[in-house]
């Protein structure tokens, strides 16, 4: 054999490896366990039919410990997602510190432009997108029609908090095991504290004060706890310490709970007659004011986003474009209606008429998103952005911390008084470590 055939056999050789390599490109996709996301990887075959060459690996967690486990990765440049699922806090942050690859040169199909500026905003930085929105999402009053209804009342769009207590009161019979409200009590920054962070810029209360101090020694706090507090211990169900969203809509969907104030996207789900024994009975709201010109809306998506570190950058961004496209929407209303499809991420969803007809409460879940405003989340100015959250890295330990007070004040281990207290020494203690405060 010739040199020359050796060096033509070796080269071809070499193709075929890399041509191997290529087809065995396997993304690791760490994920939240959130109904639109396990819809999500039952579709997976429409992307690995037009991609043969990607192979996709899930890793699919609770809320709490997949942001544990995606910001250690992604902090320590661990190197064990490819495709990361994450939210409008982590983005900004993350983005600034050079943690994540930016999302340019997305193709003209998909349509950049077509995602509602809210949202857009909130995952760019300098004008670049850092992460596509897989849905979108405020919070907001669902209840039931015919528990209202029997009480002889009716639910305003835009309820107060004292409207709130009443629909709850009414609807409340424990004897048959329906309580008038469920509301996150698990603890977590983006659990109980998402929920009572809105709920607080509607009393008028504040994380800090424009210097950085704590303001849980306020009494805007005080009643939002108390609130919260007397809501769920009078007409909420038992053990409700330990429930966060997926507790709830488990509670909601088998018609235990009244009225439940969470997040949109939980719309499509208690609305399914496959999942949900009060699909035809349910009526939308927006989120609970104090007549104090703030409402508890609140603002988020869950994104996908490509670490850093991955070494698959290229398919990666494949995969993200396929699953936030409008074709993938028009894939999931194919197999499950429109109904079904991932809410609040493009503009032109909301102007679809098949969308507008098969989803009663697109028209509420738009209204809800439009009243947030992370850029003046309360109702006295703030130094951060962020409606349900604070836009600081400290925020995400803080949070949880302040959570796991309230969510024992919730179990009856300590008093609302004593939680605020722990609360506000603790976020002294970290802004303090963190240099925002002496």
């Amino acid at each position: 054999m010739t040199a020359s055939i050796r060096t033509l056999l070796g080269a071809t050789a070499l193709c075929a490896t890399g041509l191997a390599a290529a087809a065995e490109t396997t993304l690791t996709i760490a994920t939240v366990n959130n109904g639109d996301m396990i819809r999500m990887q039952g579709l997976t075959e429409d992307f690995t039919a037009k991609h043969p060459d990607i192979k996709l690996d899930w890793v699919t967690l609770e809320e709490n410990v997949l942001r544990q486990r995606v910001t250690q990765d992604i902090a320590t440049k661990g190197g064990q997602f490819d495709v990361m699922t994450i939210g409008t806090y982590e983005v900004p942050i993350w983005a600034k510190q050079g943690w994540l690859e930016p999302l340019t040169g997305l193709s003209d199909d998909y349509d950049a432009g077509d995602i509602l500026p809210a949202i857009a905003g909130g995952l760019s930085m300098d004008g670049t997108l850092y992460a596509a929105p897989f849905y979108g999402e405020s919070s907001m009053v669902m209840y039931r029609k015919d528990l209202m209804e029997k009480a002889g009342m009716e639910m305003p769009e835009a309820p107060t908090w004292d409207d709130i207590a009443k629909a709850a009161e009414a609807m409340t019979d424990k004897d048959a095991e329906i309580y008038g409200i469920c509301l996150r009590g698990k603890a977590g920054w983006g659990e109980n504290m998402a929920f009572l962070t809105a709920a607080s810029n509607s009393f008028g209360a504040r994380w800090f004060d424009m210097d950085w101090k704590p303001q849980f020694d306020t009494e805007a706090w005080k009643t939002t706890l108390t609130t919260y507090l007397d809501l769920m211990n009078k007409y909420g169900p038992p053990g409700a310490s330990s429930n966060g969203f997926n507790e709830n809509l488990a509670l909601f969907q088998s018609g235990k709970c009244g009225m439940w104030i969470d997040a949109t996207v939980a719309a499509s789900f208690v609305t399914n007659p496959n999942d949900s024994s009060v699909a035809d009975k349910v009526g939308f709201a927006l989120a609970p004011d104090a007549g104090l010109g703030k409402r508890g809306n609140w603002l988020w998506a869950w994104t996908l986003g490509i670490p850093a570190g991955t070494d698959a950058p290229e398919a990666a961004k494949t995969f993200i474009e396929w699953a936030t496209s409008k074709d993938y929407l028009a894939l999931v209303a194919s197999k499950e209606g429109w109904a079904n499809v991932p809410p609040g991420t493009r503009t032109s969803l909301y102007e679809n008429p098949e969308y507008l007809e098969a989803a009663p409460f697109a028209e509420m879940t738009l209204k809800s998103m439009e009243a947030a405003d992370p850029t003046q989340p309360t109702v006295d100015p703030v130094p951060y952005t962020g409606v349900q959250f604070v836009a600081i890295p400290e925020f995400q330990g803080i949070g949880t911390a302040v959570g796991q007070q309230f969510s024992a004040a919730l179990a009856g281990q300590i008093t609302a008084d004593q939680a605020l207290q722990n609360a506000q020494a603790l976020t002294e203690r970290e802004m303090k470590r963190g240099g925002y405060i002496k």
